[in-house]
């Protein structure tokens, strides 16, 4: 092999972008995980009809907790685009990994 294929490779990433990344994608994690407990404690309410109400409560702080999550990627786009836009961070496209 030629010495420039044995090379490593060296992404230069604005260190503020990936801050702003990772911050965004624990808001995304944490935001998933409250979205699993409502809809469980909403499914075991229903076992009983005393807590009938309860659960549709749980259900329902779900359901918003999933318009948050699109709303948390749309803001992070934002955040993301105005650090780009400044300077202070290098152009980084988007995966299929990104949450």
């Amino acid at each position: 092999m030629s010495e420039e294929q044995n090379r490593p490779l060296v992404l230069h990433v604005g260190g503020d972008e990936l801050v702003i990344r990772r911050r965004y994608e624990t808001a995304s994690i944490v935001n998933d995980i409250l979205i699993a407990l409502w809809f469980i404690a909403g499914s075991v309410m229903f076992f009983s009809e005393a807590w009938t109400t309860a659960g549709t409560w749980c259900f329902l702080l779900g359901s918003v907790e999933l318009l948050i999550r699109p709303m948390i990627r749309l803001f992070r786009q934002f955040h993301v685009r105005s650090v780009r836009s400044s300077g202070r961070g290098a152009a980084m496209g988007e995966s299929s990994q990104d949450f």
